[in-house]
């Protein structure tokens, strides 16, 4: 399977990496956003084996002989390494949807790496998040029969055929219980299960075997995220516990909705959900028609990830479009996000979770002794400069000068695009040295990141704020749990809530500045506008 991984460490010959992209608009959904078939049909492990090895060697092929005779850095050799990476990254496309499963996963997952992929790989792969293929009615059938003893009919009212949305590892459907309430129901695709630990195994040899070819490329700790995650993707009760965590974990958030599940028909493949309507969080057009304020999706987004990160160590790390939706409370009319896909989350250590804290403190208040020490903590050692410019997507330029100044500008995201290809062999190397917990965490921060751009709010001075709260709250937290005197808790509280009123009073100043800066062009225009009159 995962020659995927392969193929693009192959590709990585090219020297082209980008620090950040925009997502492409992604269509309304029903409950997941999770897409529709293309009517590919899975291969067997043979032909599956088979297919893999010729596609990586047609694309190793490529690499290797259409670059071979041009000028490292001219024009010519720029415009062909595009086309060579779009053809590969066209052959991968093909090669997710001929295997399903575990491919769909994987290709989605890479086309997130915003941070380490052409941006022709990670366009075309992100396509993948509404195109992955759908089980039949009767594999669907079959996989409800053997997991909960009964017959469709005999469990639900009604039972709607065509899915709301196929993903790499199911499909949901919409269902009515007996007792008339509607339902969303998880079926995981019957083969995905048996294949996987063949396909990781066959990632990680192909991995070793092109490590022979391009030292430089170190891809190993894809292998071990694949390790780790998929087994716990691949089990529907470890997601529904996830959900009910984080849903309790965020309950004095009123502004997020997590579908409550029902146990009595749930097991390792099949889920059972509220059903929950809504728009992706990245359709502005949805939100406009249904009168919900962008600014405030974008915040409370913020707001949820940053609770998650700093204060519970608790992060659901798949936040793409078809994941998060966004809708009106129908008994308050509200704006609300509603969280699905709660399969994989990223359990934070509290070493990890408050070293992490106090990066990102440093690289909001620009303390830049603060960030070397917790960059070099994290393992990024003398990397820790193009660390910070991965984490925030921002020039270095940016980092110094204070990354809450100014929002990221057109010259700032061409600069990152034409002076990542350097830095390769760089990242790679730090991707194997910072601690596991982060590569989730840079994934979740791309994802993130890309909603920020598509609703037009990235790099707003609120956000950083309200994760500096974050921060502030689960250092302090931390500190009083090791105080060993009330006199000394009492302390650190009154020097947390100083620390917050200052964070507020610097959050008024700049509405108060945004508010004259206002009132001036709404004058100047009021002024050009009359102008003509007088002339």
């Amino acid at each position: 399977m995962f020659c995927l991984h392969v193929c693009l460490s192959v590709c990585m010959h090219g020297y082209h990496v980008y620090a950040c992209c925009l997502w492409r608009s992604e269509k309304d959904v029903r409950y997941t956003g999770t897409g529709v078939t293309d009517g590919h049909e899975p291969q067997d492990a043979g032909n599956g084996t088979r297919f893999s090895a010729s596609a990586t060697a047609v694309i190793s092929y490529d690499y290797l002989t259409s670059l071979r005779s041009v000028p490292y850095g001219s024009e010519e050799y720029l415009q062909r390494r595009s086309q060579v990476h779009l053809r590969s990254a066209r052959r991968l496309f093909e090669l997710c949807c001929a295997n399903r499963g575990t491919f769909i996963k994987v290709g989605q997952h890479l086309g997130a790496l915003d941070y380490l992929l052409p941006e022709e790989y990670t366009s075309t792969l992100k396509v993948l998040h509404s195109q992955a293929p759908q089980s039949s009615m009767q594999e669907v059938r079959q996989v409800i029969r053997e997991d909960l003893g009964k017959e469709i009919h005999d469990l639900f009212l009604s039972f709607d055929d065509t899915p709301l949305g196929a993903a790499s590892l199911a499909q949901v459907h919409k269902a009515v219980l007996h007792d008339g309430r509607t339902v969303a129901v998880k079926v995981q695709h019957p083969k995905v299960q048996a294949q996987s630990s063949k396909d990781i195994l066959l990632m990680e040899v192909l991995v070793l075997a092109v490590k022979q070819l391009f030292p430089d490329f170190e891809f190993m700790w894809l292998v071990d995220e694949a390790k780790k995650n998929l087994p716990l993707e691949l089990d529907f009760l470890n997601e529904g516990r996830n959900a009910e965590k984080v849903a309790h974990m965020l309950r004095h958030f009123d502004f997020l909705k997590v579908p409550q599940i029902h146990w009595e028909l749930s097991t390792k493949r099949v889920l059972l959900m509220e059903f929950v309507e809504g728009g992706q969080v990245n359709d502005r057009a949805y939100m406009e028609k249904n009168q919900i304020d962008v600014n405030e999706i974008s915040c409370h987004l913020g707001k949820m990830y940053s609770e998650m990160i700093f204060v519970n160590g608790f992060v659901h790390c798949d936040p793409h479009p078809g994941n998060v939706l966004v809708r009106k409370r129908p008994d308050t009319g509200k704006a609300e996000i509603v969280l699905l896909d709660h399969g994989l989350y990223q359990v934070l250590t509290e070493e990890f979770r408050l070293d992490y804290c106090h990066l990102w403190q440093s690289l909001i208040w620009t303390d830049m002794d603060g960030l070397k020490q917790y960059s070099q903590r994290l393992g990024a050692a003398d990397l820790y400069p193009l660390f910070a410019c991965m984490l925030t997507a921002r020039s270095w330029d940016s980092v110094k000068q204070g990354i809450g100044q100014a929002p990221v500008s057109a010259t700032e995201d061409s600069e990152i695009r034409n002076n990542a290809a350097c830095y390769l062999p760089e990242i790679s190397q730090l991707l194997n040295h910072v601690p596991r917990q982060m590569l989730l965490i840079l994934k979740t921060n791309d994802l993130l990141r890309s909603i920020e751009t598509t609703l037009g709010t990235r790099s707003s001075a609120s956000s950083f704020l309200n994760m500096s709260r974050c921060c502030i709250r689960a250092l302090a937290e931390h500190k009083k749990r090791d105080a060993g005197s009330f006199f000394r808790r009492t302390q650190i509280s009154f020097s947390e809530a100083f620390s917050l009123w200052q964070i507020n009073l610097h959050e008024l100043l700049l509405r108060v500045r945004a508010l004259r800066l206002a009132c001036w062009v709404s004058a100047l225009l009021g002024w050009l506008t009359r102008a003509p009159h007088r002339m």
